[in-house]
């Protein structure tokens, strides 16, 4: 599905999936990789690298980065990650790649968890709007037409700037389109980056594995 099309915009979000046809070494697999990485490399937003190295692995031009497999979906994470820090950050659940926010309680009577008692816990710390703020910016810079960029560049000053920002942008559903992949790529890749330097990597979810 992804040989000869456009993969700019989706490097991270099909990031796994390509990965795992590299590893089961199914047909063309090693060709779309090496695009894969071409790709990452001239890009080089933050978690690209470290995909990168799990890509070169799998084609066996790279050393196996030593990170533990972790069944998270980086949207979920990524959302939490970059929530208000006063709420507290989340935890994941390193034997599903369940998130969840730190705050939230749990059952404490669950036979599994006191099986693997707080060993089955990896936590994060939330980081806030800041990254976010910043992918409004890139795109802003990447908006060919003045006028619109002109527009959404007022409508990021001061409080309530997301929602403004979005409000202006929904005049023009390409360019929301466009922004919406910008967003979920680069927080994706800040997810991944944030896993590499806790000694984890992304693997998709049993139940995506068939798709």
């Amino acid at each position: 599905m992804l040989s000869g099309r456009p993969i700019a915009h989706v490097l991270q979000l099909a990031g796994e999936e390509v990965v795992r046809l590299t590893v089961a070494h199914e047909q063309g697999s090693a060709e779309l990789a090496t695009s894969w990485i071409e790709a990452l490399r001239q890009r080089n937003w933050e978690g690209d690298g470290e995909l990168v190295d799990q890509l070169a692995a799998a084609i066996g031009t790279g050393a196996t980065p030593l990170l533990r497999g972790l069944p998270v979906d980086l949207d979920e994470l990524s959302t939490m990650l970059e929530g208000d820090p006063l709420q507290g950050g989340c935890r994941v659940d390193i034997t599903t790649g369940d998130c969840w926010p730190e705050s939230l309680d749990y059952d404490e009577d669950d036979d599994e968890q006191e099986s693997v008692g707080d060993d089955r816990w990896l936590y994060l710390d939330a980081k806030g709007s800041r990254e976010g703020y910043h992918d409004m910016e890139v795109f802003i810079a990447a908006v060919t037409d003045p006028d619109i960029a002109d527009r959404l560049e007022i409508a990021i000053e001061g409080k309530g700037a997301f929602r403004r920002f979005k409000d202006v942008l929904a005049r023009w559903p390409e360019e929301f389109d466009r922004y919406f992949l910008l967003s979920e790529e680069r927080r994706r890749g800040r997810a991944r980056a944030i896993l590499a330097a806790r000694g984890y990597r992304p693997t998709l979810r049993r139940f995506d594995q068939h798709l």
